[in-house]
């Protein structure tokens, strides 16, 4: 019988650090993985010197998408989820300037990145986002690992030999779905909705206070992500001077209600008039404030990615704001467990990797994931679903489209009275 990987919700939802999930993100957490496993081999004491080799992509686009600066905080033992946001620079400055990194947080080495961080023009055969570590012994041996990240901030040997402990974990689950089509049958079979269903998967792996709780996280920082970007002004990092959009924007639609956090903000604009030609100015506006934190290095959350990270949240937030004035944290619930089940979907019948799929394995499923998140499910809406499409991702193209990210609102809103009926 074929054997699917178990991904839960908390895998296609993650906090982290942008502007990618599979050249910053990722490269971040296998240099973490790296180090935890030299530990536990005993050999994290005797290490010297590290090099960290790049291929394909993570070495043609890496710098912009400050892939370097994600190994050295990886290797320093920052946490993506946890690093404030201004300790960033400041660390990657004290490691380029006195040539020093502390590994682990805990030994010291000489460290030079333009020595020690090495871009190959070539292509490892595996995945175009292949990074090798390499480190010195004391005893002169070396000792190296190679991964590869493959979108969403999910990283893999190519051996694969976490993989049977996810195949054993799915095979747990009291719903294992690879297809949409078994999602919407199990629906049928329990006269359950989605979320129900989801969340009873869920529950094989967390009790239901860890659920709570890593949810409610995921949203507030969705929520603070918004805030931040559509307070921020000026222009983004990086050197080609791009103004930020979300802060004008905004400035444009709020009306002149005081807040003094994301909580407030968020019930001031549901007291502000919003016409209906303001309606998809908002969602813009969300989406473009969360693109704008992802590339100024800021926390996001990766839905599924960290290049389409606006498109949830935007849509949550509409929902919050202008759909539903009395939404509370259990519909957020709802929508997000619903999301995070398709996107899964995705990546375990397609992919979710730009350097593999494009556009539309990014931006085509965040939209795909909005499109499915409904916080009360209904009979009706589940057939006109299935009808749609309920074979996803054996047919991804319908689903995620074929173009770039400028058309995803459209994509979305094409699917709106569907969805939030």
């Amino acid at each position: 019988m074929l054997q699917i990987e178990c991904i839960s919700i908390f895998d296609m939802l993650k906090i982290g650090v942008g502007p990618s999930s599979s050249h910053t993100l990722g490269p971040w957490r296998a240099a973490e993985r790296w180090l935890t496993e030299l530990r536990q081999n005993g050999q994290f004491d005797q290490i010297t010197s590290v090099t960290i080799n790049m291929y394909g992509s993570l070495s043609l686009t890496g710098k912009g998408h400050a892939t370097d600066y994600a190994v050295m905080l990886g290797l320093s033992g920052a946490d993506p989820e946890y690093i404030p946001i201004e300790d960033i620079h400041p660390l990657v400055h004290h490691i380029k300037e006195h040539k020093i990194l502390k590994l682990g947080n805990e030994k010291e080495i000489l460290f030079d990145p333009d020595i020690h961080i090495i871009f190959h023009r070539k292509f490892l055969p595996f995945h175009a986002n292949g990074l090798k570590f390499e480190a010195l012994l004391a005893s002169g041996q070396k000792k190296s690992k190679t991964y590869y990240s493959i979108g969403g901030g999910f990283v893999v040997v190519e051996e694969r030999k976490n993989a049977k402990k996810k195949k054993d974990a799915f095979n747990s689950f009291p719903f294992p779905v690879q297809k949409g089509t078994e999602l919407l049958g199990f629906c049928a079979q329990e006269q359950k909705s989605i979320s129900e269903i989801v969340l009873e998967n869920e529950r094989s792996l967390r009790t239901d206070a860890e659920i709570d709780i890593e949810i409610k996280r995921i949203w507030d920082t969705m929520l603070e992500c918004m805030y931040t970007g559509c307070h921020t002004e000026g222009k983004l990092p990086g050197g080609l001077n791009v103004k930020r959009r979300a802060y004008d924007i905004h400035k444009g639609l709020k009306g002149n209600l005081p807040y003094d956090n994301p909580e407030e903000w968020l019930m001031t604009i549901r007291q502000t008039e919003v016409k209906f030609r303001q309606i998809l100015q908002w969602v813009s506006c969300f989406a473009l404030s969360v693109n704008e934190v992802n590339a100024a290095l800021g926390r996001v959350v990766t839905a599924p990615t960290n290049g389409s990270a606006g498109v949830i949240p935007s849509v949550l937030m509409y929902y919050m704001v202008i759909e539903n004035h009395g939404g509370t944290m259990d519909h957020i619930k709802q929508f997000l467990l619903v999301a995070g089940e398709i996107g899964s979907i995705f990546k375990k019948g397609a992919t979710i990797s730009a350097a593999m799929g494009g556009c539309q394995a990014e931006i085509g499923v965040s939209s795909a994931m909005a499109a499915w998140m409904q916080p009360t499910s209904q009979t009706g809406w589940r057939n006109r679903m299935a009808h749609g499409g309920a074979s996803a991702p054996t047919m991804p193209r319908r689903w995620s489209g074929s173009t770039c990210p400028g058309n995803w609102l459209h994509r979305w809103r094409a699917t709106l009275p569907v969805v939030m009926s």
